[in-house]
């Protein structure tokens, strides 16, 4: 039937407009008024320019290496331990629900969230850390994932508040939009609960070992707690009229992630795991050092490794 071909196509974006002015938010932002991506380029006619981009980040390389890249332990015997893909997706599932909520742009929620954290490092925060610590020894550079994310949304030409939300989901600044104001909270509230969730199963911890007072307010299991934590991130911010989180359920939230680095990121118990990852980094980056990479080619090498490869690659040395 190619006489019917275009007639979706020729109303979609009307018909998105109609919708978007009857239905979003006034904080919210418009799909068809994105200040635009970095290469001119032929817009979609049956997806909205935010769409696209989720649908770029979802078939980029970058995005199917986060299932090899875990949160907290280096490539875990168990198959429950949280990766950066399944923290991806539960950040996003969640962000998205929160901007539902509000009446906010859904795809933009979902592009920054399943972009954020395209550019991590193997061994999450520790491959991080060590990463920066070689480029600054060597090359007087840091590295942030954060910004190596953004490196990642501007080579597959994302849209220019997509590529905010992704750059300010963590570190100093915040987004400019709503949107990307709820996924840089969202974040935290995603994985402070699912690493409490698996230092549990790990043997880390115990139920009892949380401060009692964050969990009385909170709820003592991690879907009770997200519940919370979410029904108080709509309420307040429907009120403000901005992002906000209420104050002692924000306090709550910031005196969970404290104990967390304190007995999880930071405690002896994985101070093995971290030296080792730490290690490995150390003598990949020597290694592409040595052979005249540029640290822009190192950087996208070693940041897009997974954690098994990492390891494997490290071991062949």
């Amino acid at each position: 039937m190619p006489e019917l071909v275009g007639r979706v196509a020729d109303d979609f974006e009307a018909r998105v407009r109609e919708h978007e002015e009857g239905w979003l938010s006034p904080f919210a932002v418009r799909s068809y008024d994105t200040r635009g991506r970095a290469r001119e380029e032929p817009e979609c006619r049956v997806r909205t320019p935010f769409q696209r981009d989720r649908d770029r980040i979802l078939h980029s390389k970058e995005f199917r290496r986060l299932k090899g890249k875990t949160q907290v332990f280096i490539d875990p015997a168990g198959d429950h331990f949280r990766t950066r893909m399944t923290h991806t997706l539960e950040t996003t599932a969640i962000a998205r629900g929160v901007a539902r909520a509000l009446r906010l742009n859904e795809d933009l929620t979902e592009a920054i969230g399943l972009g954020h954290d395209m550019g991590h490092t193997p061994f999450g925060h520790a491959g991080e850390q060590a990463l920066d610590e070689c480029l600054r020894a060597r090359f007087e550079l840091g590295f942030r994932h954060n910004e190596q994310s953004l490196r990642i949304a501007e080579s597959l030409n994302l849209t220019w508040e997509v590529r905010d939300g992704i750059l300010k989901h963590t570190g100093e600044g915040e987004p400019e939009t709503h949107e990307g104001k709820i996924v840089r909270i969202v974040d935290r509230v995603a994985y402070i609960n699912h690493d409490i969730d698996d230092a549990i199963r790990h043997g880390i911890l115990q139920p009892t070992d949380l401060p009692q007072e964050e969990v009385d307010l909170l709820g003592p299991s991690g879907s009770r707690r997200i519940d919370t934590l979410v029904h108080d991130l709509v309420e307040s911010s429907a009120v403000a009229g901005d992002i906000v989180q209420g104050e002692e359920v924000g306090a709550a939230m910031l005196s969970l992630r404290s104990f967390m680095f304190e007995r999880v990121y930071l405690g002896p118990h994985t101070s093995e795991e971290q030296a080792r990852a730490r290690e490995t980094v150390r003598r990949i980056f020597e290694h592409l050092d040595g052979q005249g990479d540029s640290p822009a080619e190192i950087v996208d090498y070693l940041s897009g490794m997974t954690d098994r490869f990492a390891l494997e690659y490290a071991a062949s040395l």
